[in-house]
């Protein structure tokens, strides 16, 4: 492309292992960049401790945030940008989205090209030993500035640096507003309305409505907060749906009376009764005068 912000790239590189697992232990860690296609000028970049899609959504949001929105990005086919949040967002903001073919690794070459040049980093990060993701992120954003970002580029016209090429383009840079943005990157997931007008989310119920009973709703959510979900359907207009809190709207019931309440016992009626009645066998079974007795009486008077 020849204008900044016309596409934009975007990789993930399998990168060092640093001792922020569990008890010091070594764990990988993945860095995620953004590069202009036209200037090579890197918009985002940075080291995760994490291999999914939230490292995307993270840099994809910087990279906006600081340098406007592009015409089109283009992707490779893993799983971390093939998802429906970045079909919906790319929609959301007006961009192209666009995907190698598979098994195509050379037509995404400009950023494979400076993951290579990243491999010089790393190389000298491994001898400086951080210990931390932050200090890592630290040493590599230093590394970015006075190594590459401000450094003559072998492709780009006049051999000029690629920030010397995204900062003298005259192509204007489109900015959205911040809550246009914020909403752009909210999650989407889509729930069919049950017999009672209300979806199942996350193991909550929300009331959406009758009128929607059997429909298919896209539910756009914060994955931070599901207090309250956006629900939205064709052409109706978007409306919040919250939590269904069960009997909210029930009145209170009324107490019993007194002789149907269940009282509270501390012994068994059965056992209590079997008690008495084991008592007053042995009372109707003991003799008025025992044999010994009078044995003992005839033998005093011999």
């Amino acid at each position: 492309k020849r204008h900044r912000n016309q596409l934009w790239q975007s990789d993930i590189k399998y990168d060092p292992y640093l001792p922020i697992g569990p008890n010091g232990m070594k764990k990988q860690v993945y860095l995620v960049a953004f590069i202009d296609d036209a200037t090579r000028y890197v918009l985002h970049a940075a080291f995760y401790p994490t291999l999914d899609s939230r490292i995307i959504e993270d840099a994809f949001r910087q990279a906006i945030q600081k340098y406007g929105v592009p015409e089109a990005v283009y992707f490779d086919n893993g799983k971390q940008y093939r998802t429906k949040w970045m079909s919906r967002t790319c929609s959301k903001i007006g961009t192209r989205l666009t995907y190698t073919r598979p098994y195509s690794a050379e037509s995404k070459g400009k950023i494979e090209r400076f993951n290579r040049v990243i491999d010089s980093f790393i190389s000298e990060a491994v001898i400086e030993k951080p210990n931390t993701l932050d200090r890592l992120n630290e040493l590599f954003q230093v590394w970015l500035t006075e190594c590459y970002q401000n450094k003559s580029h072998s492709a780009l016209e006049e051999k000029i640096s690629p920030e010397t090429a995204f900062r003298s383009d005259k192509k204007a840079i489109r900015f959205i507003d911040p809550d246009t943005l914020s909403h752009a990157f909210l999650h989407s997931d889509t729930r069919k309305v049950d017999k009672s007008g209300c979806i199942s989310f996350m193991d909550q119920k929300y009331e959406v409505g009758l009128a929607f009973i059997g429909r298919q709703v896209d539910v756009v959510y914060d994955p931070a907060n599901i207090e309250e979900l956006t629900i939205e359907f064709e052409d109706y207009t978007p409306w919040k749906a919250k939590k269904l809190v069960i009997g909210e709207r029930a009145g209170k019931r009324p107490a019993l009376p007194e002789h149907l309440q269940v009282q509270g016992v501390d012994s068994s009626r059965l056992l209590k009764a079997a008690e008495r009645k084991n008592q007053e066998r042995q009372i109707e079974q003991k003799p008025a005068v025992t044999f010994r007795a009078v044995w003992k009486e005839d033998d005093s008077r011999v």
